[in-house]
């Protein structure tokens, strides 16, 4: 008999698994309909409601899900499955935008830098993002660039290390409400890629080390690096090179409109060599957006969006220690992803050959369940999606001894 638990991977708050305790039979399911005292059981009744503990205090986005039936030393603790509460959670995501507001965003003066096409749809789209209830969970900060200085205040890493908006827990109005702000200001000019990343990549490296979690940079920008004298493609790759294991670096290139002016001037490209950026910052290839149809700006910049905070959900969970000194038997477990009415089980494969797949991290001592790429992929792409941890009485898996 075994006895199972979904824990819930919506937006990336704490989990719960169920480890079993160790005594099976081969009893009749009406054994374990009651409890140790002859009473109706209460197994999967036992539910602690998310950001409430057991006492009913404040604790955080917690959900757990499992009953007991039964327990050690009782009467007929031996006849039963039974199941105990053991909690796990995934780390913490923290978005670190860097934003571009210069002058090409929506000064004017070019037609192909039209606030309408450019700022407006881009900022709305962020914003959505920002306050979003399904952005729960995810932490973010923005830093907007450049600063409105002279020239040597704004090439300095230090300008950008204090985020205009501070690392903060979603959703949030703060975000908008700075957008907003610096919407009615006057354009700012020149656009120091290296400085702004040097800074954020700075806040971040002093923050999480109170702050433990997944943490990754988010470049928003509609140019090539410009206006100073260090400022250059290859010095922003090599920066966010230097911590793409650890901090990666996701960019959105806005494209200019395609406009031309009143000489016959076409709009320039400006966002081809972030490629390279996103490469040497370990995520592959840029978002880019095109303008010139609002609308058409808006929803493409909010798929880009989306695409980031599904990627950035770990797919590795932490495995605790049955509670209670009970032994965890690490071959009888079994995981699935359940999508509405339908469950997707995977195999448990150490090399990922096959597509719906799961592996511990260390087979000799386990501390993770591991996702395999195209079953992470899986869960990424599917919000409401949920993941089944079973804890069984028999073993499931083949493991080597």
């Amino acid at each position: 008999m075994s006895r199972q638990s979904l824990l819930r991977l919506g937006a990336l708050g704490a989990l719960a698994v169920v480890a079993p305790l160790l005594s099976c039979s081969g009893s009749e399911p009406s054994s374990a309909s009651r409890s140790p005292h002859g009473g109706p059981s209460s197994a999967g009744s036992s539910v602690a409601q998310a950001g409430t503990s057991a006492s009913g205090t404040d604790a955080g986005p917690v959900l757990v899900v499992g009953g007991s039936p039964g327990s050690a030393g009782s009467p007929d603790a031996g006849e039963l499955c039974a199941t105990v509460t053991a909690m796990t959670t995934l780390d913490t995501v923290h978005l670190a935008f860097a934003f571009d507001v210069s002058g090409s965003m929506g000064k004017g003066d070019q037609p192909w830098h039209d606030a309408k096409l450019k700022w407006d749809p881009v900022v709305a789209a962020t914003r959505g993002f920002f306050e979003d209830p399904a952005s729960a969970g995810l932490f973010a900060s923005l830093t907007a660039f450049p600063v409105d200085a002279d020239e040597d205040e704004r090439c300095e890493a230090k300008s950008y290390t204090d985020a205009d908006v501070e690392m903060q827990e979603l959703p949030s109005t703060a975000f908008g409400e700075q957008l907003t702000k610096i919407r009615s200001e006057d354009w700012r000019g020149g656009t120091p890629t290296l400085a702004v990343v040097e800074g954020v990549l700075e806040s971040i490296a002093s923050y999480r080390r109170d702050h433990p979690g997944r943490y990754a940079l988010v470049l928003v920008t509609d140019g090539y690096p410009q206006g100073c004298d260090d400022d250059s493609i290859d010095s922003v790759k090599e920066a966010v090179h230097a911590v793409a294991s650890e901090i990666p670096t996701y960019v959105i290139g806005v494209k200019n409109p395609p406009l031309v002016d009143e000489d016959g001037k076409a709009a320039p490209d400006t966002v081809s060599n972030l490629a390279g950026v996103a490469e040497s910052g370990g995520t592959a290839s840029p978002f880019i957006i095109d303008t010139g149809d609002a609308s058409k700006t808006l929803t493409d910049f909010q798929g880009a969006i989306e695409k980031i905070r599904g990627v950035s959900i770990a797919c590795n969970l932490k495995l605790p220690l049955p509670p209670d000194r009970r032994t965890f038997e690490k071959d009888q477990v079994a995981v699935g992803i359940t999508s509405g009415a339908t469950r997707t089980p995977l195999s448990y494969d150490e090399s990922c050959s096959v597509d719906a797949a799961w592996h511990y991290d260390d087979v000799a001592a386990p501390t993770e369940v591991v996702l395999c790429p195209a079953a992470c992929a899986m869960v990424q792409s599917t919000p409401e999606a949920e993941l089944g941890v079973d804890f069984t009485c028999e073993p499931v898996i083949n493991l080597p001894r």
